[in-house]
């Protein structure tokens, strides 16, 4: 295991750069997850890291050691993919064994190793198989029981569970959370799936057409995010977000009319106070963040478009006027007919506010 450190971190296409300027330390021992939308360059930012994408700039180190030119195989990393990429004609054991026989490790050492990944990864009784006789979910374990094997300083996962079905991939990801508790390796994870990032990570790095948005832990960047972008990828389903005019400013606390409810005023606790009378501004708030209307002096009522029964939970589709999209969370069973309106409240000390450009007041 090994801290990894990324600086000044560049990568160009040709007259394309999608990498401007990366800059990120990842502890030893901690997981961290790349997430952001399709393009911003968290499965490129990955490939550099291994080696299979060369850097146009900057340095990467793992430990101590400079790695940026080093060949993969001289980084001590090693890789999980989104396909399985096992071999199809040999049985679990020799794909777990085939990386180390090609070294000079002694068979003994080679069986012991192959023999304790296949215990932690519940293997053990599938060794004789070949990989057509295994689930999805069994062969990304042998996938990842060929990385462990090779004890490498840093784990790398480009979107591994992508391929699996729903169920599978909770599955898996408790695996993979369990496995790092085991191992206390340091892990790099890309996904697109923010569900995921929340549940595995230590640390998320929210990335958006190659540049960093925010990092930091699951709960600093629900609880608290820097920017409209980070708030509304971060937390499923997404917070709402209503256009919102600044009609009055007192010391940290900016009061807004909500477009859509008209005459409906919210006071939010601001982090600086940075705004003026008349600012067209973004209101945020998240969808189990809403309150019953009897518990607030906020209300909104909505109209009910859908409502999505799940049981323990319940969410209402709604909208307001001039076309404002309004979710709501609502434990157990909520009762909302389409067409009719919905009271609802809002809390203003669970609420966000955000300038023009997209940044946190």
């Amino acid at each position: 295991m090994a801290q990894l450190e990324l600086r000044g971190v560049q990568k160009s296409f040709g007259a394309v750069n999608v990498i401007p300027n990366v800059d990120l330390d990842i502890e030893d021992g901690e997981f961290c997850v790349f997430v952001g939308p399709s393009g911003c360059g968290k499965s490129t930012l990955l490939r550099m890291i291994s080696g299979l994408e060369e850097v146009s700039g900057g340095t990467i180190k793992i430990g101590t050691e400079d790695v940026t030119y080093k060949a993969p195989a001289k980084r001590g990393v090693a890789m999980v993919f989104q396909s399985y990429a096992l071999y199809p004609h040999m049985s679990v054991e020799q794909n777990l064994t085939f990386g180390l026989s090609l070294t000079d490790m002694p068979k003994t050492e080679i069986k012991a190793k192959v023999d304790e990944a296949a215990r932690v990864l519940e293997l053990t009784p599938l060794m004789d198989r070949k990989p057509k006789a295994l689930s999805g979910g069994q062969r990304q374990r042998v996938a990842i029981g060929r990385s462990i094997v090779r004890e490498p300083k840093v784990f790398l996962f480009d979107e591994p569970l992508s391929n699996l079905d729903a169920e599978l991939r909770v599955q898996m990801r408790i695996e993979i959370a369990r496995l790092h508790q085991d191992l206390g390796a340091t892990m790099v994870y890309v996904t697109h799936d923010q569900v995921e990032a929340m549940t595995l990570a230590d640390k998320i790095v929210v990335l958006r057409a190659g540049k960093i948005e925010q990092a930091g832990s699951p709960i600093t960047l629900y609880d608290d995010p820097d920017n409209l972008f980070v708030a509304g990828f971060i937390g499923s389903p997404r917070m709402n977000l209503i256009d919102a005019k600044v009609v009055s400013v007192d010391g940290k606390e900016v009061t807004v009319d909500l477009a859509g409810f008209s005459g409906t005023h919210v006071t939010v606790p601001t982090r600086n106070g940075i705004a003026s009378i008349g600012d067209a501004v973004t209101f945020g708030v998240r969808p189990e963040h809403f309150v019953p209307a009897e518990e607030t002096q906020v209300v909104i009522s909505p109209k009910a478009l859908v409502v999505e029964q799940l049981g323990g939970v319940s969410y209402i589709y709604a909208e307001g006027r001039e076309g404002a999209q309004i979710t709501v969370e609502q434990k157990g069973h909520a009762v909302a007919p389409a067409g009719s309106n919905v009271d609802i409240g809002i809390n203003p000390a669970t609420c966000f506010l955000f300038a023009k450009d997209g940044a946190r007041i």
